[in-house]
């Protein structure tokens, strides 16, 4: 071999070496990925679970060697692409993004598919619900909403993602604890939901602040209350929450990454690693900000403990309101 050719071969070996330092320990070991990979985003284009799939795609390029082709699969409530991710071959090359439905829909009687047919990956985030109104609607605070739903029982329609959405449990749970009677307008998916809104077909909608923030920051909608612990940032910190208001009740929801139930060991890992590298990127933060987003990354144990304790209190929840598909 001449020196030409024998340079050559060791700067190959380099290259490869630094391909493969490059590329998670559980990649190196199994060969995954080797192609790109869906992520099933089960409701509509447009909506903040899209946008968060779509960010986190994008970012995770840095961190994962092949793409991750975002689906949209909406229908039933987020049932439509679950189901197709518990159907799917746990070999790693489909996933999807869940959400706090997973832990609503089944009770109600609108799917099969419960939490214990995904794998669960990592939480993304976290945040609260929000009722809110057209800019430009009569309802200038949460009182006013709740007396126009007093004096005209169903006469106050509030859009929500879907039946068993966050948004339809949110708002329901809010009847409950006033005593109030709203008109529930399910859509496919919170985007749908909040541009009715915009054009005056509602009332309101209850969704989560990622989902009207752009139109909240325009001038276009204004929130009435969020349903969390504390107020949030990004320009809503004069919305009060219900407890402020003098109701007891805290409501949230969550995105997070799944995979097919059996999804070996050594790919959950890869997957793992990803997106604990993923989730730290400052591009990917700023979007989750700009947004309205909350942050709420956990790994697979602690998402799952989370999981695992909004099942319990989401059926008990639909089980005393008796909300059945």
């Amino acid at each position: 071999m001449t020196f030409d050719l024998q340079r050559r071969a060791f700067c190959t070996s380099l290259a490869s070496l630094a391909a493969a330092a490059a590329l998670p320990a559980a990649a190196q070991s199994n060969g995954y990925p080797n192609r790109p990979v869906e992520l099933i985003v089960p409701f509509a284009a447009g909506g903040g679970t899209d946008v968060l799939a779509r960010a986190l795609a994008e970012q995770a390029r840095k961190h994962f060697p092949q793409d991750l082709i975002v689906l949209n699969k909406a229908g039933a409530s987020g049932a439509l692409g679950w189901t197709e991710l518990a159907n799917a071959k746990p070999d790693g090359y489909k996933l999807a993004i869940i959400t706090v439905e997973l832990t609503m829909i089944p009770h109600m009687g609108l799917t099969k598919i419960t939490a214990d047919a995904v794998t669960p990956i990592a939480r993304l985030n976290a945040d609260p619900a929000t009722i809110a109104v057209r800019a430009d609607a009569p309802y200038r605070t949460l009182e006013d909403l709740l007396a126009a739903a007093r004096k005209d029982a169903g006469g106050v329609r509030v859009g929500n993602a879907g039946p068993g959405s966050l948004g339809h449990l949110a708002a329901a749970a809010l009847e409950d604890r006033t005593g109030v009677k709203f008109n529930h307008a399910p859509y496919r998916g919170a985007n749908p939901a909040v541009l009715d809104l915009l054009g005056g077909h509602i009332e309101a909608v209850a969704v989560t602040p990622v989902e009207v923030a752009t139109y909240v920051a325009a001038g276009k909608i204004r929130p009435l209350a969020v349903m969390g612990e504390q107020r949030i940032r990004a320009g809503w910190e004069n919305v009060p929450t219900l407890r402020e208001r003098g109701i007891d009740l805290v409501i949230g929801g969550w995105r997070g990454l799944a995979a097919p139930k059996g999804t070996p060991p050594e790919i959950v890992a890869t997957l793992r690693t990803a997106m604990a590298k993923t989730l730290k990127e400052p591009a990917l933060r700023e979007t989750l900000a700009k947004q309205n987003m909350g942050e709420g990354y956990l790994d697979q144990d602690a998402f799952k403990a989370v999981i695992d304790r909004d099942n319990a209190t989401f059926k008990q929840l639909v089980e005393k309101l008796g909300i059945k598909a």
